[in-house]
């Protein structure tokens, strides 16, 4: 019975780290980070340069270039912007295009140079 109630301590003291890791604000303790998403960001070996919805019901960002626990859900002003004018192929761009774009749907370049850096989103 003690051995069960020692895991018990142990497992609640993990989660409780864990959790507080997970808080939104998650700037306490550490100069570096910021309350502001930090675009690009790295997390699990990809590169972000929006925010995401990966493993969470809405969409996040992390505090810092490398995620290591610190994050925040996003808010209208935390989303990644268009970047006017871009150039793509051989033409430059002052407002979202449907160009190339399948099912013509608007988007943007996140970059002044699309054809260097690649990194796009659909325009709202």
């Amino acid at each position: 019975m003690a051995l069960h109630v020692g895991f018990l301590l142990v497992w609640v003291c993990w989660h409780l780290s864990v959790v507080g890791q997970l808080l939104e604000d998650g700037t306490e303790g550490d100069p570096t980070i910021s309350d502001k998403c930090f675009f690009p960001f790295y997390y699990k070996n990809a590169i972000y340069h929006d925010c995401i919805k990966f493993e969470a019901k809405q969409k996040w960002c992390s505090l810092n270039e490398t995620y290591r626990g610190y994050w925040k859900y996003c808010s209208e002003g935390d989303f990644a912007k268009c970047v006017f004018p871009f150039w793509f192929r051989r033409t430059i761009y002052w407002e979202c295009t449907d160009d190339a774009e399948t099912f013509g749907k608007k988007w943007c370049s996140l970059t002044r140079n699309y054809n260097k850096e690649k990194i796009w989103k659909y325009c709202d």
